[in-house]
């Protein structure tokens, strides 16, 4: 089966490859898993997606999304 269907997301879908939005999304999604490999590894096990992502948006959002206008 195409993951892209799977996903919900077609791939090749110019809405999708060119969006700024989806764009934004894709890197906030990649820093929140980032965190959460971050912080899982501190305690020893996974911490799991939802407590990263709400842990990462209290904490660390806010200063990402500055940073990121700066560089754009």
């Amino acid at each position: 089966m195409n993951t892209s269907v799977q996903s919900g997301v077609d791939s090749g879908d110019p809405l999708t490859t060119s969006s700024s939005l989806y764009a934004e999304f894709l890197a906030e999604k990649d820093e929140i898993l980032r965190h959460k490999w971050i912080e899982s590894e501190k305690a020893g096990r996974d911490i799991g997606f939802e407590r990263a992502l709400l842990d990462w948006i209290r904490n660390h959002r806010s200063m990402w999304r500055s940073a990121r206008r700066k560089t754009q």
